[in-house]
C-alpha cells in the first residue's frame, strides 16, 4: 500500500510552479544595473589611473616637476596617492589625495592645493572619483 500525501500539498506545489512559469514568461525585463564600486580602494584606483594618464603621461605643465607615488595598499584603510618632487621623491609630498570608507570620502591636501592648480585638482579628482575618465 502506498502512502498518500495530502492533496493540498500537490495543489500548493502546482500553484507555485504555475506562478513561476507565468512570471518568467511575462514580457521584457528591465535591464540590470551594474553599480560602480564606491569603496575607498576602488575609488583611489580610478583616481590614480586617471591622474597618471592625465597629469603625468600627457606631460601636463603643472605636473612636470613631479611624479606620482601611489600608496593604495594601506593598512590604515586610507588608500592614497602622493605627488612628490622628482628631484626629492622621499621628501614631503606636494599633494596627497586619499579616500576612506564606503562610499568613499575623499580628501586632498598639500601645497599644490593652495597654488594655481588647486581648483583644477579638486575638479579632476571629484570627476574621476565619480567614474569619468576625461582629462579636461
Amino acid at each position: 500500500m502506498r502512502p498518500r500525501l495530502p492533496t493540498g500539498l500537490y495543489s500548493a506545489a502546482a500553484i507555485a510552479m504555475l506562478g513561476l512559469l507565468i512570471t518568467s514568461c511575462g514580457g521584457p525585463r528591465p535591464p540590470s544595473i551594474i553599480a560602480t564600486d564606491h569603496s575607498a580602494l576602488s575609488t583611489m584606483e580610478r583616481v590614480m589611473l586617471n591622474a597618471s594618464a592625465c597629469w603625468f603621461k600627457s606631460s601636463d605643465p603643472a605636473f612636470t616637476g613631479y611624479q606620482l607615488s601611489p600608496e593604495l595598499n594601506s593598512f590604515t584603510g586610507r588608500p592614497r596617492i602622493l605627488v612628490v618632487d622628482k628631484k626629492h621623491p622621499t621628501g614631503r609630498p606636494s599633494l596627497v589625495v586619499q579616500a576612506e570608507g564606503n562610499p568613499a570620502q575623499l580628501q586632498a591636501f598639500g601645497p599644490m592645493m593652495n597654488g594655481a592648480s588647486g581648483g583644477r585638482i579638486t575638479g579632476d579628482v571629484n570627476r574621476w572619483a565619480a567614474g569619468s575618465k576625461n582629462c579636461n
